[in-house]
């Protein structure tokens, strides 16, 4: 397997989540990458996207299971081709995270080929970009999975630092209520809108607003909230009777649903209410785990220099396997432009990460 050409390969896969005829044709060309030589299950479950788990043995008890996904948010018709510039490859997906899925199914073919004694696996969801609901039912329907290690390679930015803690996103939505008038004479109706921008204003006194123009905080691993989307009104001269509004929370492992639900209800007023559309667990790991310390010491080997641990904000499909006890490695390459027009990856960042985890599967198995 080539690792550039797989990756290559990859990226060209208009596999935007929900697009089911492309992933599909992607999840064909990952099954046809080892013909015989795997063992492969492709869940599939009513609308739901698909789920593909790839393994060097048989049942659902792994020593080592590497765990990412294969969909990416939208983009241009031009960065579904790779573009070379010097070391950065640019495209869709080359950062998050196809280059370190085919990072993934090369560690795959290491283990096959070398024999190595361990059970060996590959998870790859469809739907990580929009709520990983298709991974949460191929984990309901076999519960009996689990890995003693996990290789979570949906972390990117740099190669240089290992995640030791992601935060658990929570997704509020709020709905205020309100009463139809004419815009002439607002005092016959009620504004729902402006009932939506006072529970606004009381959210923002406990969590603060953060952006470019405001100054940063001292301690980013702090709760956050972003106002994702917020939609209001139908035309200009008719007060509104309804607004809803979708916030994105982060949470720290120091905090809790629970107390963001407490939060909200003080944040509320007359003719509003919320509704918890997702909510999960955040990633905690040990920094001085021996697995974790035995990789980081041949990741800094293979680099020539020290590695860090750091905590970063986003979700990872990782965090139902932390929850049953797995320990999660969070490493993976180094780029920029996540979900923009100019994302890339550091191409030698790719190829150093594939010799850390072959080295990391290598020494385990000795075990």
């Amino acid at each position: 397997m080539k690792l550039q050409k797989v990756a290559e390969d990859l990226i060209k896969f208009r596999t935007e989540t929900g697009n089911n005829a492309e992933i599909n044709k992607c999840l064909e060309y990952v099954e046809g990458l080892f013909g015989k030589k795997a063992h492969k299950t492709l869940y599939r479950k009513g609308k739901l996207a698909p789920v593909i788990l790839l393994s060097n043995s048989k049942g659902l008890k792994f020593d080592v299971m590497a765990v990412g996904h294969l969909d990416v948010v939208p983009a241009d018709d031009k960065m579904f081709k790779c573009r070379r510039e010097g070391n950065r490859v640019y495209g869709r997906g080359t950062l998050d995270m196809k280059s370190f899925a085919a990072v993934a199914l090369d560690s795959l073919e290491y283990v096959i080929d070398n024999n190595l004694p361990l059970k060996f696996a590959v998870l790859l969801s469809t739907d990580e970009e929009k709520g990983s609901f298709g991974l949460e039912a191929f984990l309901e329907d076999n519960p009996e999975i689990s890995s003693k290690i996990v290789l979570d390679v949906d972390v990117a930015g740099d190669i240089t630092k290992i995640v030791a803690k992601c935060k658990n996103p929570v997704f509020v939505k709020i709905i205020a209520k309100g009463i139809e008038a004419h815009g002439s004479t607002p005092w016959n109706g009620i504004d729902a809108n402006e009932k939506m921008l006072q529970v606004l204003s009381n959210i923002r006194k406990i969590y603060p607003y953060f952006s470019l123009e405001t100054a940063a905080p001292k301690n980013t691993w702090i709760d956050t909230v972003h106002f994702a989307k917020i939609e209001g009104g139908d035309v200009a001269n008719v007060i509104s009777n309804r607004c809803e509004a979708l916030l994105d929370f982060r949470l720290t492992e120091k905090s809790s649903v629970s107390k963001l639900e407490k939060n909200l209800k003080s944040c509320l007023v007359d003719g509003v209410e919320y509704e918890i559309v997702a909510s999960s667990h955040p990633v905690v790991m040990d920094e001085k785990n021996p697995y974790i310390w035995q990789y980081k010491k041949l990741a800094e080997n293979v680099l020539e220099q020290k590695i860090e641990f750091e905590y970063i904000g986003g979700a990872t499909d990782s965090r139902a396997f932390a929850q049953k006890g797995s320990v999660v490695i969070m490493h993976s390459g180094s780029g920029d432009g996540m979900h923009a027009s100019g994302e890339y990856v550091e191409w030698d960042s790719v190829e150093k990460l594939a010799s850390i985890q072959k080295q990391f599967l290598r020494e385990f198995a000795k075990r």
